[in-house]
């Protein structure tokens, strides 16, 4: 039984960072507000030279496709008061793949968080051991802590590698190299928009880990130790 605990503590430990990442991610994803910001940051309306109303059918019609079971994406705008749709075929194919990179992100979160709750339930419940679910948190923070401050240094020392390397691990085709000059997608999501919307997932990330792993030192001065 001490093998199965043990075990299962540092399972906890190593999900804890998957499970935060994932949640951060998952979040920015599904962020209107972040999309809004790097249209207005990166002054997204003149370089597209679609309206503000027509970049918020975009957002919306971005966050509808990557939560739906929708193939394709199929999303018309308005431009210089004629329609049109937005992305080209390979430009659509690399946002299937996008939504597939997604969808793994959405597993894994929801695998990893089906774990959580049932360590968590198991210590409170069958092992009654609540200090070992608090000194858990406080691994599966910490480590996250530092798998954050790795990121984040990539990010910050070398974003453009960094960004050129996700692709290539990420990706098993070449759909993601699009022209600046023609191609929707990157007009409206330029590098720029992608180094912000790192260091979004990377302060959720961060903050997520101290609010847990704070949670568990409150927990550790409080829990009493397991009877053996």
């Amino acid at each position: 039984m001490n093998i199965i605990k043990t075990a299962a503590y540092w399972l906890f430990i190593l999900c804890l960072p998957v499970l935060l990442i994932t949640t951060s991610v998952k979040i920015a994803a599904n962020s209107s507000e972040l999309y809004r910001y790097g249209f207005n940051k990166y002054d997204i309306s003149q370089v597209t030279g679609l309206s503000p109303a027509e970049l918020d059918k975009v957002t919306t019609g971005l966050i509808s496709y990557f939560n739906s079971n929708q193939e394709y994406i199929d999303l018309t705008v308005i431009k210089d008061g004629k329609p049109f749709t937005l992305f080209n075929e390979r430009e659509a194919g690399h946002l299937k793949d996008v939504k597939g990179l997604f969808r793994l992100v959405w597993w894994l979160l929801l695998g990893t968080l089906i774990y959580s709750v049932i360590y968590a339930a198991l210590n409170y419940t069958v092992w009654k051991d609540r200090r070992r679910v608090a000194w858990a948190l406080i691994g599966g923070s910490g480590l996250t802590i530092a798998l954050v401050i790795g990121l984040g240094l990539m990010i910050s020392l070398n974003f453009d590698q960094f960004f050129y390397d996700f692709h290539l691990i990420s990706f098993a085709n070449n759909l993601w190299q699009l022209d600046p000059s023609t191609d929707y997608l990157i007009m409206l999501f330029p590098q720029g928009f992608w180094f912000d919307a790192a260091v979004l997932c990377t302060i959720l990330t961060a903050a997520l880990a101290l609010f847990l792993g704070g949670t568990g030192w409150w927990r550790l001065r409080h829990e009493k130790p397991a009877q053996t």
